[in-house]
């Protein structure tokens, strides 16, 4: 084998905190947990002692558990082990993630939306128990499929890919995914790019043919341990084209030459663009360094993409290591994985659905703090009944055992139904309001959900504003007016003053086909919020 090149050093080295992840030279501040309450003034009126926050993790040495600076162990599915593993970062305290994004050729559809909000999810947490994250995420604005589009449209490849890497920005935006540390493109990163298939050609694992750059998989002998495939029954990628100049039909491009009306770069191979696969390997060890902790994406990526990212990035560089490939699963539609190229993809722009749960948590806690608003913070007594406490610690144990299980976000989720009933309790009913220090319940309640919507990516900047955007698009869906539906109530109202129960359930039924739901309280009023539509609930 020809004498490694040196492998590259991550640009933001400098950026952040001095992370050095190629030279391992590391300054790491005092490492500290993050408890799930961010202040422990609150206490229990039969006990001094904070709520639990942590259990060492079943199955888990003692010895295993003091390895790990956090307060409990986070496990997650390793594709390339095929089980769940503890995370063990490379560099104590801080984490280097690098997820592949999009290609910015059309609006992205529910399926991407599954990707970033599970990465989110992952970064929200892995944040939230102290860790220093750097969070890549890559725009790939230089494709075949870029091209084509653009010759459809009549638009210049690059500006029709930026248009839409802003269009997925907004999308994320609107799925409240916080932006990563940074969102490299293709176009931006010729120079490392050229560079790694000089080092890859330089350590005879590919070859040059008229111009394109071919990756020799005979050369790399470990080929298809991420997918599980064996070599002889590998096939070209989706985006590789067959060509017979190939030594082995599964080599796949690094460099493919200047077409006519292409955009094109220079090269040592003449004028061209990179290949699909070679851009991530560039770009994670141009911000990461060829060893990090965390690469994910869709299982669609597992192969060719993630298989071809391992063969290319330890070709360039013997030091390349992955500790954990992430991969999350498809949105499917029909039984058939949702995508572009198959047709059966809704857009995130056309998610008008409002679940009556979320809208349910959102509206719980808008009237909770309306009632909270009227008292003086400083007024409250440090204590809560102990079957409140009892309550918080058997929640913050489920979300803390949950989220370190691969992110079991659903049971976190449902685990919400009983703090939630319990602050509407004391809302709403004449026992909850009169129970001993019901503020100060209301107080600690809300805070511990808040804590967990900030950590799961559902808290919204105002309760009253995400209430009436939630009720827009149940509105809209159900192709009806806020004045139709106060109207439709009025008549309800009417027909059980005249006691015709029949008229008025019929009434109800058919705003709930639609999507809304009339909820009827104690004093006699009605008011409505989402609901899933009847036919979605048969579904």
């Amino acid at each position: 084998m020809a004498t490694l090149l040196k492998c590259y050093k991550p640009l933001l080295s400098i950026q952040l905190s001095s992370i050095h992840y190629s030279t391992r030279t590391i300054q790491v501040a005092t490492h500290r947990p993050h408890p799930f309450f961010k202040s422990s003034s609150i206490r229990s009126l039969n006990s001094s002692s904070p709520p639990l926050i942590a259990k060492k993790t079943q199955g888990e040495s003692e010895e295993g558990a003091s390895k790990n600076p956090l307060s409990t162990n986070l496990w997650l599915y390793n594709t390339m082990s095929r089980k769940k593993e503890v995370f063990r970062p490379k560099v104590e305290g801080m984490v280097g993630m690098y997820v592949c994004g999009v290609t910015a050729y059309d609006l992205s559809h529910i399926g991407h939306a599954r990707v970033y909000v599970t990465f989110d999810v992952l970064y929200r947490y892995l944040k939230h128990l102290g860790y220093q994250v750097c969070y890549v995420r890559n725009f790939t604005d230089v494709d075949d499929k870029i091209i084509a589009r653009a010759k459809e449209l009549g638009e210049d490849p690059i500006n029709l890919s930026r248009r839409y890497c802003e269009e997925f920005n907004q999308d994320m935006v609107y799925l409240h995914c916080l932006p990563p540390s940074v969102e490299p493109r293709v176009s931006d990163h010729m120079t490392q790019i050229v560079d790694m298939i000089k080092q890859i050609i330089d350590n005879e694992y590919a070859y040059s043919v008229e111009g394109d750059v071919y990756f020799n998989v005979d050369k790399f002998p470990e080929y298809g341990r991420l997918s599980g495939r064996k070599l002889e029954d590998n096939r070209a990628g989706e985006r590789v084209a067959v060509d017979s100049r190939k030594k082995n039909p599964a080599d796949f491009a690094l460099w493919k030459s200047a077409k006519e009306g292409e955009p094109f770069w220079e090269s040592p191979w003449g004028p061209g663009r990179p290949g699909w696969h070679i851009e991530c390997s560039a770009m994670s060890a141009a911000y990461l360094g060829y060893s990090f902790d965390i690469h994910g994406g869709g299982m669609d990526l597992v192969f060719p993409h993630h298989e071809n990212e391992i063969a290319q990035s330890c070709a360039a560089c013997r030091q390349s290591n992955i500790s954990y490939w992430i991969h999350n699963g498809f949105v499917t539609i029909d039984s058939e994985k949702m995508s572009k190229s198959l047709g059966n993809f809704f857009t995130i722009r056309q998610l008008e659905s409002a679940s009556e749960r979320i809208f349910y948590i959102y509206q719980t806690l808008h009237d909770c703090e309306d009632v909270l608003r009227q008292h003086e913070v400083t007024a409250l007594k440090d204590s809560i009944p102990p079957n409140i406490m009892e309550e918080i610690n058997k929640f913050q144990n489920v979300f803390v055992e949950s989220m370190s299980d691969d992110l079991h976000t659903t049971v976190v989720l449902a685990a919400l139904s009983d703090p939630l009933k319990t602050i509407n309790d004391l809302l709403h009913t004449r026992k909850g309001k009169k129970q001993a220090l019901r503020v100060e319940s209301l107080t600690a309640l809300e805070k511990m959900i808040r804590n967990a919507l900030e950590v799961l990516g559902l808290m919204p900047t105002s309760y009253t504003n995400i209430l009436q955007e939630l009720g827009e698009k149940a509105l809209r869906r159900a192709k009806l007016t806020e004045d139709q539906v106060l109207r439709k109530i009025e008549e309800r109202t009417e027909a059980r003053s005249q006691k015709e129960y029949e008229k008025s359930d019929a009434i109800r039924k058919e705003l709930a086909a639609v999507g809304i739901a009339l909820m009827d309280s104690p004093d006699g009023t009605t008011t409505w919020r989402p609901a899933v539509p009847l036919v979605l609930q048969e579904q």
